[in-house]
């Protein structure tokens, strides 16, 4: 782009633009009515005036921050950067998270290998409309129309997978992605772009295997990350999201030898949850920082769930979500920048790996058994699998002719990772991480004007994991073994060494207690039948145990889902409430609905 001239770098917070030709001109005046951004800064192009020009695209981008730049005409022909980053830390191209590249005949988005920040598109008659939100590019659309492929992604996965989004016609650049559109000598916008990938995690041939070499390298490239994202901060005091697990506490002791003010705060499930509160004390008493427990009481979860899905700006399903947006809540009111452990468990191999190894061994030897990606699908405890118990019969066609493997395909591919782990640290890598954790971490930052700081985020740190063999990674049954090499002396041997268990996020328990109405509320029979996606009775079949195998856990994270969807449905495509039917046992008191859904279920069974 540009033939040689500098391109003009426009980092920022939040924006959206456009780029096209015709009515292109007068698109920039539509954005700034809608009011998307205050303040708004408006950067756009000149129309050209010659014969070469008679094609030549038209820009205009909004910005939320543009300091001492105001409203601006660039000329034709000069290139511009727009971009952003979650941490707060990107000035440059090389260090954006999501960019767009503008100039007359040419755009290009691109999304860095992690999926830090998202990026949006939107192809209308002659132009090509680009945002780092979703909801300000549905507001473009007159009539919007759920995706139901999207849905049926969400129900598989808690999250939708790229390049799918919630309506019909806006799309999501997936991570490590670039699209480019260029116009045609007649002046049309070719569509669809070319696209082309900027990183892959790959398995290079040679592995390293030396367990003394592995450590050494491994201690200074943590030490390399951690003073990379703290090169901007002097003297202010600094966040850090402590689990308790393994990870955060790495990132609490790198922060802590960097000398840095660390304020830690934790989550506190109370007597309900698998809390790890008191791993979390244990790892601030060892390290000297004070530590803040943050309650994630279901009051506390009821009231924001609103907010969260405000914040969300797509659906994402997890049960940690509303937990996390109140612990971003209480780290705002002290610090601006906050560090979290995400990423370690796919970098290094984390827990859920080893069930799916012997998955894989199984199906190997076994190859009538499922596929090895139905048994990856098997691992995100979703709704997979429950298509004609789920949805209404209308969309069921359209649901069942699609394929969630399709999905995962790519992330699965062996010929990036001939070794099974190294496939399955690609997988999540790219699925989990790049599509669910990274995104939904910034987003959560963002509505608190928080900056969000991933260490494990580190291109040199992952590309050299991918080249540790795979015994380095997982010994026996120890998982992330030579990450607990480097880190033994750092922490307390029972943080090290001891086994994960997961956030445990008590959402039976709240289900089944103080959220029962809520489902009656969120889940009514009449709102889902007008609705017309999810059957109407779905959260009575699953209390009740009717969906097969979705007992215990699972009853609390599959209703969760389901809710989650419904609270940002409501929010984010402004879907009217109808009137609520008493035809299901959540408007009796708990116990009282409860013995119902036991009779129910003896009469089911």
């Amino acid at each position: 782009m540009g033939q040689g001239q500098p391109a003009i770098v426009l980092p920022t917070q939040q924006f959206i633009g456009y780029w096209g030709v015709g009515a292109a001109k007068s698109a920039l005046a539509v954005v700034v009515e809608l009011g998307f951004i205050q303040p708004f800064a408006v950067i756009q192009s000149s129309s050209g005036t010659s014969q070469d020009d008679c094609f030549q695209a038209s820009w205009g981008v909004g910005l939320s921050d543009l300091p001492g730049h105001g409203d601006r005409i660039i000329p034709p022909h000069t290139p511009v950067i727009v971009g952003t980053s979650a941490s707060g830390l990107g000035v440059d191209a090389a260090s954006f998270d999501a960019m767009v590249q503008l100039e007359g005949d040419c755009l290009s988005l691109q999304r860095d290998p992690f999926g830090r920040f998202p990026l949006y598109w939107l192809h209308q008659e002659q132009i090509i409309w680009f945002s780092s939100r979703w909801q300000w590019l549905v507001a473009l659309r007159s009539q919007p129309d759920i995706n139901l492929a999207a849905v049926y992604g969400y129900a598989c996965f808690s999250y939708i997978p790229t390049p799918l989004t919630p309506v019909a016609g806006i799309a999501n650049v997936p991570a490590a992605t670039r699209h480019t559109w260029t116009l045609s000598p007649a002046g049309a916008i070719l569509s669809p772009p070319t696209t082309e990938p900027i990183w892959q995690w790959q398995e290079p041939p040679h592995q390293l295997t030396n367990e003394v070499t592995a450590i050494a390298q491994l201690r200074s490239l943590l030490q390399e990350s951690i003073q990379a994202q703290i090169s901007d901060l002097q003297d202010e005091p600094v966040g850090v999201f402590l689990s308790g697990g393994l990870d955060s506490s790495i990132v609490a002791a790198l922060l802590v030898q960097s000398g840095l003010k660390v304020r830690a705060y934790t989550l506190d499930f109370g007597d309900a949850g698998n809390s790890e509160a008191v791993y979390a004390e244990q790892v601030a008493a060892h390290l000297n920082i004070p530590l803040v427990k943050v309650d994630a009481t279901p009051r506390q979860i009821r009231r924001a769930l609103i907010s969260t899905a405000q914040a969300l700006d797509l659906p994402f399903g997890d049960g940690v979500t509303v937990p996390l947006y109140l612990l971003g809540a209480v780290a705002s009111q002290e610090v601006n920048v906050v560090f979290n452990g995400e990423g370690g468990d796919q970098l290094f191999a984390g827990w859920t790996n080893k069930p799916l190894i012997a998955a894989g061994i199984y199906q190997a030897e076994q190859p009538q058994a499922d596929s090895f990606m139905q048994q990856y699908l098997r691992t995100f405890h979703r709704l997979w699998s429950y298509e004609a118990e789920l949805f209404q019969p209308q969309v069921l066609p359209v649901i069942q002719a699609l394929n969630p493997e399709f999905w995962l395909q790519d992330a699965i591919a062996q010929e990036y990772c001939p070794s099974l782990l190294h496939r399955l640290r690609r997988a999540t890598l790219m699925l989990k991480g790049g599509q669910n954790i990274h995104p939904r971490a910034t987003h959560l930052g963002l509505a608190h004007g928080l900056k969000v700081r991933s260490p494990f985020c580190s291109l040199p740190l992952a590309t050299w994991a991918f080249q540790v063999s795979s015994e380095l990674h997982l010994r026996g049954s120890c998982e992330k073994y030579i990450l607990k090499r480097v880190v033994e002396a750092w922490l307390p041997a029972e943080i090290v060494w001891r086994t994960k268990r997961g956030m445990g996020v008590p959402l039976t328990t709240w289900c089944f207690h103080e959220l029962w109405h809520d489902l009656g509320t969120w889940l009514n029979p009449a709102q889902l039948r007008q609705d017309g996606i999810w059957q109407p009775q779905i959260a009575s079949r699953i209390i009740t145990g009717q969906l097969g195998t979705i007992q215990g856990r699972r009853i609390g994270e599959c209703l969760w889902l389901l809710l989650m969807w419904q609270v940002w449905q409501q929010v984010a495509l402004d879907i009217p409430s109808r009137s609520p039917s008493f035809n299901h046992p959540f408007w009796l008191p708990a116990p009282l609905g409860q013995l119902y859904c036991r009779l129910r279920k003896q009469l089911y069974w």
